[in-house]
């Protein structure tokens, strides 16, 4: 059996995606197509990648399961119940993602019981757990990319509130103001989303016309928060998540930075192109700008309402080519590469398997130990089997590396 394979990914297509950048990615037109909002590599049941076997297409799930030490390999097969541990994606937003979080593994694996107990079908779009699994993630923006991660200090969640004069806010606010710590947070935020619809209107309205009128005035140094609560107002009318830059840390990452998101941290991503690498999982609750199921108890039995700052996160370089983005998770480490027709061959060794896919340029990957060679042309992706313990990179190229945490190098458990 071969250990490098060339992936034939699925791409979602949600409402929110980008009409041009993934087909850019992949060489493809769509002028006419539906929005393209992830690519996603990997053995995810929803919608695994397929592998060629000979000249049949095989799903990459059901590969690992016939052969998980060759390709998981022995230590990640065993810790994994022999499944890979993460997915992979390309996500590109046109507009908003629902404001969201994702449950710990203990929440996820209880999630998953209850309700296939209740009957529920996997694809019933009143389910808040798809599988068993938690969902920390990392997003790495590819081009300037707009998100909100977290709850923002106290102090200014309250003095933007004043900035917009949201008398009608003033209930909601001191509960915060009263009790500045989680509890508190927890009371503001569940009264927003349990806000009745005439208060719901009443707080809108008196937003966006403070915002505008901001935003009128001195456009060049108003708060993006306001610019942000009219963009959302107008992408999601009366939905109270419109409010949300007001309470989360809102930030714009420039290409190379990226944001790691542990369970219970409510987060939305809003505008840009990114790499995102995750826990293979696909629960997610919901809590507003957005069509699909919200469970408020669900989701307040799930955040972590602790205030704190946003850190980004920046890559540290472990050779001449590469850069690896630090994170707490056990499922997955994100990699950037760099190869330059200059170097000739890298070698890279790979302890347990790996996705790569190249995002600009063209190389081509070698499995040193048999010579086995796939173009990996920008688009195009690949699967690297842990028996492929060595292999080579060769060509001038961007690409970027998922693979499970590698003991050799600490710095990935750092915060």
């Amino acid at each position: 059996m071969k250990n490098i394979f060339l992936l034939q990914n699925v791409i979602q297509d949600y409402a929110w995606g980008s009409s041009t950048a993934i087909p850019a990615l992949m060489g493809n037109e769509n002028a006419s197509g539906p929005p393209q909002a992830e690519l996603w590599m990997g053995a995810h049941p929803k919608a695994p990648s397929m592998v060629k076997i000979g000249n049949q297409p095989v799903s990459l799930a059901d590969l690992i399961k016939k052969h998980p030490q060759d390709i998981l390999g022995e230590s990640t097969a065993a810790q994994f119940n022999n499944r890979l541990p993460y997915l992979f994606k390309v996500l590109a937003a046109a507009q908003p993602l629902s404001i969201q979080a994702h449950p710990d593994l203990k929440q996820a694996k209880q999630g998953f019981e209850r309700e296939n107990r209740l009957g529920i079908p996997l694809n019933d779009p009143q389910r808040n757990y798809r599988d068993n699994n938690h969902k920390p993630e990392c997003l790495c923006a590819l081009g300037p990319f707009w998100a909100l991660n977290g709850f923002r200090e106290i102090d200014n969640i309250l003095g933007l509130i004043a900035k917009l004069n949201l008398n009608c806010l003033a209930k909601e606010a001191a509960y915060i103001r009263d009790n500045p710590n989680s509890s508190g947070l927890k009371a503001f935020f569940q009264a927003l989303l349990t806000m009745p619809a005439k208060q719901k209107q009443v707080v809108l309205t008196q937003a966006t016309a403070e915002a505008s009128i901001l935003s009128d005035t001195n456009p060049a140094e108003t708060n993006p928060a306001f610019q942000w609560i009219l963009k959302l107002n107008q992408a999601y009318p009366q939905d109270i998540g419109a409010l949300a830059p007001l309470f989360l840390n809102l930030i714009c990452l420039q290409p190379g930075e990226a944001i790691y998101l542990k369970s219970g941290e409510l987060h939305a991503y809003l505008e840009g192109v990114g790499i995102e690498l995750m826990a293979n999982s696909d629960n997610v609750l919901r809590g507003g700008l957005t069509a699909k199921h919200i469970d408020v108890p669900e989701l307040l039995r799930c955040l972590n309402f602790e205030e704190r700052e946003l850190q980004i996160s920046t890559p540290d370089k472990i050779n001449a080519f590469e850069w690896v983005y630090p994170t707490y998770a056990e499922e997955f480490m994100l990699s950037k590469m760099v190869i330059k027709q200059a170097m000739g061959a890298v070698s890279i060794e790979s302890p347990s398997v790996e996705i790569v896919l190249c995002t600009e340029g063209a190389a081509a990957i070698t499995d040193i130990s048999n010579n086995h060679q796939v173009a990996l042309d920008k688009g195009a992706s690949v699967i690297v089997s842990a028996s492929a313990s060595q292999y080579s990179l060769a060509g001038q190229a961007t690409l970027y590396k998922a693979s499970v945490p590698d003991p050799r190098i600490a710095l990935f458990r750092r915060s």
